[in-house]
């Protein structure tokens, strides 16, 4: 069982990390280019640039918002 905890928790640890915000907003920008890349046939020479603006935006909201509170 502590194998298991053990293993939970680096996964928990490299998946969401300091900050869930940014490892939200990453599967999120992943879901919405996955989507306009499958529903819309957008290019992946179009989205990924598109995509990269998107996480620093997300990025930056989580900075401020973390910044915000003190």
């Amino acid at each position: 069982m502590k194998f298991v905890r053990g293993f939970g928790r680096f996964w928990y640890d490299l998946i969401i990390g300091d900050d869930w915000k940014i490892a939200v907003a990453v599967v999120v920008t992943l879901a919405l280019g996955t989507g306009a890349l499958l529903a819309f046939g957008v290019t992946a020479l179009v989205l990924t640039p598109l995509l990269g603006a998107a996480l620093m935006v997300a990025f930056a909201i989580a900075v401020v918002i973390d910044v915000r509170g003190r």
